[in-house]
């Protein structure tokens, strides 16, 4: 008797919020996941970029401006979603900022506040109100969090940036193990050196890129669409085994 098939890449029929999705990573999996057949909600602090990726997708693609750190801005971005698809089952925390590159010990409080806000607080509000409306409705979803392997290793220059990344996947295996019960999956991907505004810095600087590029085995930083299709497995029902775990997309960084 041939084995039975249940594994399907697929997103039809569901309906996702991907934050920080005007470009880079959230733009790349926004697209992947349309293409995947999802209803996506895209969000990003200004309207202006957004509504443009959500025009270039087709009817199916909301925008939604939002500044995630804000619970109240959440709960109406969450709000949009379920009146315009009538429900949300998946959501993407990838929204994130870094605002201070520097020594640890030099940070101001302003930094550090402005960075938990957003890649923390931000991941924390939404998931909330995702879990919750999902809860509700008695359906089954799935969280999708970018961390990043600064969450993984000491991180020089980049201390507040990786506490907060650090704390992503702590945040991720906790809920993962308190929300199974509700049929909730929550899971991460922690992103090597990407070719994102956020990392340029590092892709720019000849010197710090050459030094990433050097601890790299397959010797380059990746591209968005690169991390869009781990996003895809984890969102889809072919990952319903899998909750809690974080998977590291880093060209091999992290292995040397």
């Amino acid at each position: 008797m041939a084995a039975r098939v249940t594994a399907r890449i697929s997103l039809e029929g569901k309906v996702a919020i991907i934050t920080g999705a005007s470009r880079g990573i959230g733009e790349a999996i926004a697209r992947t996941y349309a293409a995947a057949g999802a209803k996506v909600v895209l969000a990003a602090r200004k309207l202006e970029g957004l509504q443009a990726v959500a025009d270039s997708i087709g009817p199916s693609a909301l925008a939604v401006a939002a500044h995630t750190g804000k619970e109240a801005e959440c709960k109406k971005l969450v709000a949009a979603a379920i009146a315009k698809f009538g429900k949300v089952d998946v959501l993407v925390n990838n929204a994130a900022t870094n605002v201070y590159f520097g020594p640890f010990l030099g940070v101001e409080e302003s930094a550090w506040d402005k960075t938990f806000e957003v890649n923390l607080k931000g991941y924390f509000w939404m998931t909330r109100e995702v879990v919750n409306h999902v809860i509700e409705r008695s359906g089954s979803g799935s969280v999708v969090n970018i961390s990043s392997v600064n969450g993984l290793e000491g991180a020089a220059l980049q201390g507040v940036y990786a506490m907060t990344k650090s704390a992503v996947i702590s945040m991720t295996k906790t809920l993962a193990v308190e929300l199974a019960s509700n049929k909730i999956r929550i899971n991460a991907i922690a992103p090597g050196l990407i070719e994102t505004r956020l990392a340029s810095g590092i892709v720019k600087d000849q010197d710090l890129h050459a030094e990433w590029v050097r601890k790299t085995p397959q010797a380059r930083h990746g591209q968005p669409e690169e991390i869009a299709g781990a996003a895809l497995y984890l969102a889809s029902d072919a990952a319903s085994f899998m909750t809690g775990q974080t998977v590291v997309i880093d060209g091999g960084m992290t292995i040397c």
